[in-house]
């Protein structure tokens, strides 16, 4: 085969490649320099704008200088002045690129700028805008008295360091003086009131200090001494009134009657009373062997309010312990002294309200995410607490802030219960988030704490169903899921018990499969509403077992359950239960079952405690009423709670237009609700209805200052267990 050989143009081709190679060779040997060759000076930005700033925060940005040429460069820059500072900047800078960092440390509030130029003689000129703000630090409200709260601008939060104790401070409490911090709460030494008056008793009220009321009865001896009191020394001992009944006979032909001080038997003579009067019965007086009583009476209103005619959404009732009487609704006007000659309203609209301090306390009031304090006869706030305000950092965890429930914890503490969307969230999510904070008796903020628990974070709703605390503060909340979308709310399962001490910290947590509902506690016993078994209020555990709790009421010794089966809805539902139970306080024994009489069953299940006036030298008894009816008469049932034994049957004239709903007791009367259309047993109950207002005199009768005396706390609703002075 013949050789090829390469044309012309291919040869001379790779002869110039060989040459231009030798002469690379070369240069990379002796680094001459490159003739004609030229550098590009450029920056990564334009412009670099730091974050709104605090000052004595400092911020820090990376801008790149590049060389974009093939030969190093030399760079002049201009001085930047503070609170701008750059390092790194290169003075000779090699192809490629140098990082350069900027810092912006301002000292001082305000709007700063500087312009960074750097010249090359190779490079042409660049320059850098720099820019920032240094806003003033956001103010950080204290989490408590004894606290204070500075803004950390490193982490961007505040911060709360206790005062150093020995710090004044101001409890909230007018019945504190001299208060100092000590371990970041506020103590001081308790007001001492005394009047003088041994026949008083002198109380410290914590809004308004000293004041003075009538002292309890003073005890007699069961038998022909009766309590007396002298202004000077005090409770004493006096011969009974003659024809005091002393023993265990007390018929009219054989009874134990006093006789100048001394127990004797008698046979008693026509017309003796031999039996006390009941609220609608008179006295009994003795025909020769027997005590006549004239028969009862039905018990007549004197006084009643519907709020259909006024178009009002009324459907809560509070009556303070002089007997005047408040109604209130969802979102609605409360309405004060309404049994008055002029019953007032207030201005603004509230979610819930009780009484507290002898003042109105209501939710949501003026606006949502308040809770307001009202003088009781003008419905003036005497001070407003808004959370958004008081805990900016709780608020910008949530939209949309409002209130849930609300319980006394004491006379200088106050639990509220605040409700809210989950930030970003949307307006109709069924997420929730919950915040407990704890108030003074002035509005003043506590404590403050975001509520968490896996049964919290679904979104279906959960809501605190029962908000309660006893005598030594404790709190404890029922949360449960709700079953419905809207307004009032109605619980699901199970139920998340929550317990916390005085000072907001957790005790202990329990999940029960029931569902939610009011709470309500006595000497150690927690109640819920739908549960057959108390927990312990120490831990949470069981304690005895007993029919539906229902909403129960108790005395230091008794506790008595809703009669089963009952309701306060609506639509009432048949009446199945004739009994009542009377349960042994804290053991839960058996005590006693009451049953009423045939053909009669009880209607509703409110129940409260009355104590009747001293009679003789027996002296007051606590009673438990029910309401009960055979057909469609309406009837008030007094029981005795030491056995059980009927005190009186009582009817009443008027025609029902559904279960007795609410009702509450004041000196010597009664007040009670019916006519409410929408759910009783939800929360909050009987929402938006326009309900029926009714007040019976009950001669004989007053409010006990039993444990528990009924729902929601009793009187006012006052959702904590009473302290009473009678020994264990």
């Amino acid at each position: 085969m013949g050789r090829r050989t390469m044309q012309g143009g291919a040869a001379q081709a790779l002869l110039l490649m060989g040459l231009l190679a030798a002469v690379a060779g070369a240069g990379c040997r002796d680094n001459p320099p490159l003739v004609g060759a030229s550098g590009r000076l450029r920056l990564s930005a334009g412009s670099v704008t730091f974050p709104p700033s605090y000052a004595g925060q400092t911020r820090e940005e990376t801008v790149r200088v590049l060389n974009a040429g093939r030969s190093p460069l030399s760079v002049t820059w201009t001085r930047v002045e503070a609170p701008f500072t750059v390092e790194g900047l290169p003075e000779r800078l090699a192809a490629g690129e140098a990082p350069v960092r900027i810092r912006f440390a301002p000292a001082a509030v305000g709007t700063y700028s500087a312009t960074l130029v750097g010249t090359s003689p190779e490079g042409g000129t660049v320059s850098l805008a720099i820019s920032g703000e240094a806003r003033p630090p956001p103010e950080c409200p204290a989490p408590g008295t004894c606290f204070r709260a500075t803004f950390d601008v490193a982490t961007e939060r505040c911060v709360a360091v206790a005062l150093e104790d020995g710090t004044e401070c101001d409890p909230g409490n007018e019945c504190v003086l001299n208060g100092r911090c000590l371990g970041g709460q506020c103590q001081g030494q308790e007001r001492v009131c005394d009047d003088g008056n041994a026949c008083t008793t002198d109380v410290c009220n914590p809004l308004d200090g000293c004041t003075a009321v009538p002292a309890p009865p003073c005890p007699g001896d069961g038998q022909c001494r009766v309590g007396v009191c002298d202004p000077a020394t005090g409770c004493g001992l006096a011969k009974a009134v003659d024809g005091t009944f002393c023993g265990a006979q007390r018929g009219c032909d054989v009874a134990d009657v006093c006789v100048e001080g001394a127990c004797v038997v008698r046979d008693l003579p026509d017309g003796f009373v031999c039996a006390p009067s009941t609220p609608c019965q008179e006295e009994g007086r003795c025909q020769g062997p027997v005590c006549a009583r004239p028969a009862a009476l039905a018990l007549e209103p004197d006084w009643r309010y519907d709020a259909a005619e006024w178009s009002r959404n009324l459907h809560d009732l509070m009556v303070w312990p002089d007997g005047s009487v408040t109604l209130s609704g969802f979102f609605s006007s409360p309405l004060l002294d309404a049994t008055g000659e002029f019953p007032v309203s207030a201005q603004g609209t509230g979610r819930r309200c009780m009484l507290w301090n002898d003042r109105l306390l209501c939710m949501d009031y003026p606006q949502q995410g308040t809770v307001s304090l009202l003088e009781r006869h003008t419905g003036v706030p005497r001070w407003t607490f808004t959370l958004t305000e008081a805990r900016p950092d709780l608020a910008a965890q949530a939209t949309t802030m409002f209130m849930a429930r609300l319980a006394v914890m004491a006379p200088d503490r106050l639990a509220a219960l605040f409700e809210a969307y989950p930030a970003n969230s949307a307006q109709d999510t069924q997420c929730r988030v919950y915040f407990l904070v704890v108030l003074d008796a002035k509005g003043g903020l506590v404590s403050g704490k975001l509520l968490e628990d896996p049964l919290l974070s679904v979104c279906n709703h959960p809501h605190p169903f029962g908000l309660v605390s006893n005598t030594e503060g404790d709190l404890f909340v029922a949360f449960s899921p709700t079953v419905n979308t809207g307004a009032p709310l109605e619980a699901g399962a199970p139920t998340l018990l929550l317990a916390y001490s005085a000072d907001g910290v957790e005790r202990w947590r329990r999940m029960l499969p029931m569902a939610g509902g009011e709470l309500g506690t006595v000497r150690g016993l927690l109640l819920p509403e739908y549960a057959s078994t108390p927990l312990s209020t120490q831990d949470g555990t069981e304690l005895g077992t007993v029919a539906e709790l229902g909403r129960a009421v108790a005395t230091r010794n008794v506790l008595v359950p809703s009669p089963a089966g009952t309701t306060v809805n609506p639509e009432g539902g048949e009446a199945a239960s004739s009994e009542l139970k009377g349960y042994a306080v804290p053991g839960l024994d058996p005590l006693w079952t009451y049953a009423l009489p045939g053909g009669q069953r009880f209607t509703s299940k409110e129940v409260r405690l009355a104590d009747t006036l001293p009679w003789g030298a027996q002296g007051p008894e606590t009673l438990v009423l029910g309401f009960a009816s055979a057909g469609t008469t309406p009837t008030l049932v007094g029981v005795r709670t030491r056995d059980g034994s009927e005190a009186f049957q009582c009817p009443l004239s008027y025609k029902p237009r559904s279960v007795q709903q609410l009702f509450e007791l004041g000196p010597e009367s009664l007040v009670m609700m019916d006519g409410s259309n929408t759910c009783g047993q939800c929360d909050p109950p009987f929402s938006t209805s326009q309900a029926r207002f009714q007040r019976f005199p009950l001669k004989g009768l007053r409010p006990t200052a039993a444990p528990w005396p009924g729902t929601f706390g009793g009187p006012g609703h006052g959702h904590h267990e009473l302290p009473v002075s009678e020994a264990p």
